[in-house]
């Protein structure tokens, strides 16, 4: 199961910000409500000061696409609105509108576990444009979370080099639907399982887990509780050794560990979650390993992120499971992605498509025109650029991408070189035409496409910039966009 819409009541509809409805009520009170239009929905810099971002979140959108309804009781609330002089807020009219609109727009993305870069689309919605407009709330929330926190995840896991990663998070996430959305990206992004139940048989993520403190300070003693433990799950027995005394307690989880041998059982794991774990698991290490147990592993827990996790491998730190939670789930250093989703191209009935701009005083925040489609060019297995192009200026073969805020910054990519456009269809006239695929394979496109780029754009400090453009005819366009709505002289 990719959504667990089991959870929520059949109507999402009003999943939204206020201002979406009104200007829905206005576009159909101005008789424009089926004019076409093109959304576009961008970030505009990676998060956590980053190279790069994956895509997530894409499987609950279609979820949410395909059951939108406004239902009896969505539509008994939107009546009992009022404006402020105590008259209602929408015509009956128009709530009956909402009760027959059914979603009929295209909808193109990128597939989950794609690596993305600044004012490339994740995702395309043209159609009506109230419906297009009601859209805008909701995707933002679930793609903008969603690829967050697999971005925090792929980081995290890239800081272990290939040891696995455990999620740890949902009992400092922002909510239950934090909690589940957290997990699933986190999985999605490299995490190799959760603590999270839920989440497991929901997204069939595996799940993973040891024992609290309040475990060992139950019994007697430490070596009591541990005994306990180890008879209650014998295989897959993973002990918390810091209750009291760390080192202390490492020994007292051999002495278990030689119990479970002599009845056919292995220790699996000892865990370390406070103190200096750097110090800790070394010391750790040669307790289990002159007890004749190389192969029991230390997990780490303790408020770890990618940061913490790299500066314990440059000391040498003898832990090979991590467990992170709180900086994982939360995003605890970048709370939002900032994702933004900006209307670029309207057609009126039987007209041809007028592009449109975003202008603002800031670069960054001036928008792209047309509808938009990436191309991503790579030579000997490696990704080398990505051309952000309007299909109805078409891509040159030998073509050259500009910066959009730096008009310095271009590259040349000749004729021949081999690429593929990102966006591929999801939805067709309201019509699903995409088949989600397992979580599994979201995940295992993550590392796949994170292996095709530069180290560089992985680093955590100062990493290198992929080039990321726009085709240079798409950028003059916008130029000449942006000269035509401040009114200034070519």
């Amino acid at each position: 199961m990719n959504v667990p819409s089991e959870l929520y009541r059949h109507s999402l509809a009003l999943l939204t910000d206020f201002y979406q409805l009104t200007m829905a009520y206005g576009y159909w009170k101005s008789g424009v409500a089926d004019r076409d239009a093109v959304f576009h929905l961008t970030f505009r810099s990676p998060p956590f000061h980053g190279g790069f971002t994956i895509a997530a979140g894409l499987a609950y959108a279609v979820d949410w696409l395909a059951h939108l309804r406004f239902d009896d009781d969505d539509r008994a609330y939107l009546a009992s609105l009022t404006d402020q002089g105590g008259a209602p807020m929408f015509e009956a009219a128009f709530l009956d509108y909402l009760r027959d609109l059914r979603f009929a727009c295209d909808v193109d993305a990128v597939p989950e576990g794609t690596v993305v870069f600044p004012h490339e689309p994740l995702l395309r919605v043209k159609g009506p444009v109230i419906q297009a407009q009601l859209l805008e709330t909701t995707l933002l929330n679930i793609i903008n979370f969603q690829s967050l926190i697999a971005t925090k995840a792929a980081r995290v896991c890239l800081a272990a080099r290939g040891e696995p990663v455990i999620e740890f998070g949902l009992r400092r996430a922002q909510g239950l639907d934090g909690g589940l959305a957290a997990s699933r990206a986190a999985y999605l992004g490299g995490c190799a399982g959760t603590s999270n139940v839920l989440a497991g048989r929901l997204f069939d993520i595996p799940v993973r887990g040891t024992h609290a403190h309040s475990w060992v300070m139950v019994f007697d003693d430490e070596l009591e509780a541990f005994r306990a433990y180890a008879r209650a799950l014998p295989d897959g027995c993973v002990l918390l050794v810091d209750t009291y005394d760390t080192l202390e307690g490492v020994r007292h989880a051999v002495e278990v560990a030689r119990e479970l041998r002599a009845a056919g059982h292995e220790l699996a794991a000892v865990r370390l979650d406070s103190g200096d774990l750097a110090y800790l698991s070394i010391e750790a290490r040669k307790i289990l390993d002159a007890g004749g147990f190389p192969q029991t592993r230390i997990l780490a827990s303790n408020d770890l992120d990618e940061h913490l996790i790299e500066s314990l491998k440059e000391q040498g730190a003898a832990i090979s499971l991590w467990g992170v939670g709180t900086k994982l789930a939360t995003a605890w250093d970048q709370p939002a992605l900032g994702g933004v989703y900006k209307l670029s191209a309207v057609r009126r009935p039987g007209g041809a498509w007028e592009h449109k701009l975003k202008l603002s005083e800031q670069t960054v925040k001036i928008s792209t025109p047309g509808i938009l489609q990436v191309r991503r060019f790579s030579q000997d297995g490696e990704y080398q650029a990505d051309a952000v192009y309007d299909e109805l200026c078409g891509l040159d073969a030998d073509c050259v991408i500009v910066d959009p805020v730096d008009l310095t910054r271009r590259k040349h990519i000749p004729a021949g070189t081999p690429g593929e456009d990102l966006l591929v269809p999801v939805f067709r006239a309201g019509r699903q035409v995409y088949e989600v695929p397992p979580l599994a394979a979201s995940r295992a496109r993550t590392a796949a496409q994170l292996g095709r780029f530069h180290a560089g754009i992985k680093r955590f400090v100062n990493p290198h910039r992929y080039p990321a453009g726009l085709e240079r005819t798409l950028f003059d366009l916008r130029t000449r966009l942006i000269i035509k709505a401040r009114r200034v002289p070519e």
